[in-house]
């Protein structure tokens, strides 16, 4: 229990020797150490899953995931051990604003791949959707792009036209034959029972309308069945053009997808977007919730004990330097008061060797002048 506890102290980022000598700080740095923790550990759950979604692959999730998770937690602690509670509540907040913002920054990013999972049903229902609308549109598109189609098929249709009409004609002329044996009076029928010249001559209209059909039907099966051929030639070029578009189409199921199906799912129902948006909030409280524990929990004695050992720091530091800067100040006072008085005793010797010089020079001047007097 001990170890779990330092642990979680840990996480918040408190000082273990200051935290120890205000025991009644224990609990409230436990609970801020366990709220970053598990917000590290479901920042990694969603950048795994988020990412499982990219890489199809599990340890590749599982690897980021892991170290997403460890840079939110250590973002989560920075946040948390940065803050000092000031005796100034205005101060504070002034402080905490920007963590604030950092804090809903980060809870986003980490609800949104939850959100995902935790819609991942109707999200694939509408991925379905949306792959069955490209399907349709590829083979539209496709069929656009081989026009030959359509026209072989067109003069099939024509064939088989001229074959119905043909067809319709012997019929017509079965009718008139049956007509006139049995005695039925029309338009184009004696009347008279039995088979007679009429009946003979319809018989033999009968007979050159059925071989032309024949003929008419087996010439035109030939050409169909040669359109045909290039029909289904054209269909496997189609084919194969569809099926390079398939994996792109089947591939459609990325994070980006998930998110646009998402997006349409918060448009298309006011339930759904409702709970988004209270998932949203969730994680947002949940990552904010160190933030505001430190700024609503009251200034307590490990606050204190931490001012005060920041304090000592800077009277150390104080000290240190007005140590250093006396230290310095008198040794530049001794190399000034020891060189300028080299100095003036160099000064003193170069001015009396000089004088004797001129001196030396005047008197030898002045015999030669006394010589030649």
């Amino acid at each position: 229990m001990e170890q779990l506890t330092q642990f979680f102290w840990f996480c918040s980022g408190a000082n273990f020797s200051l935290l120890k000598r205000a025991p009644t700080e224990s609990n409230k740095y436990v609970g801020i150490g366990a709220t970053v923790f598990f917000t590290g550990v479901l920042a990694a759950l969603a950048a795994g899953y988020a990412l499982f979604t990219v890489f199809q692959s599990a340890w590749p999730a599982i690897f980021f995931g892991v170290l997403w998770g460890l840079m939110i937690f250590n973002l989560d602690r920075f946040i948390v051990s940065s803050m000092r509670k000031k005796e100034n509540a205005w101060a504070e907040w002034k402080l905490a604003i920007p963590r604030l913002v950092l804090a809903v920054l980060l809870a986003l990013v980490i609800s949104k791949p939850l959100e995902l999972k935790m819609f991942e049903r109707e999200i694939n229902r509408k991925i379905d959707e949306k792959k069955i609308e490209f399907i349709t549109q590829s083979k539209i598109n496709l069929a656009k792009g081989f026009p030959e189609i359509q026209e072989l098929e067109g003069k099939i249709d024509t064939l088989k036209s001229e074959v119905i009409t043909a067809e319709e004609f012997r019929n017509q002329v079965q009718k008139e034959y049956d007509a006139e044996r049995f005695g039925e009076k029309t338009s184009g029928t004696s009347g008279i029972v039995g088979l007679g010249i009429n009946a003979k001559k319809k018989e033999q209209q009968l007979d050159a309308a059925q071989l032309a059909l024949e003929d008419l039907r087996n010439r035109n099966q030939v050409r169909i069945d040669t359109l045909e051929a290039q029909i289904r030639e054209f269909i496997s070029l189609r084919q194969a053009e569809f099926e390079k578009q398939q994996p792109g189409i089947e591939g459609f199921d990325g994070l980006a997808a998930r998110m646009d199906a998402l997006s349409v799912l918060t448009e298309e129902s006011s339930a759904m977007a409702l709970a988004n948006i209270f998932i949203m909030l969730l994680f947002i409280a949940i990552e904010t919730a160190p933030i505001f524990v430190k700024l609503i929990s009251p200034r307590g004695p490990y606050d204190e004990l931490l001012e005060l050992h920041e304090d000592k720091v800077k009277l150390f530091k104080g000290e240190k330097w007005v140590k250093a800067k006396g230290e310095s100040e008198a040794r530049v006072s001794y190399f000034q008061d020891t060189h300028f008085y080299a100095s003036d005793l160099s000064k003193e010797k170069t001015n009396k060797r000089n004088k004797a010089q001129t001196e030396a020079e005047i008197t030898e001047i002045e015999e030669k002048w006394r010589k030649k007097v």
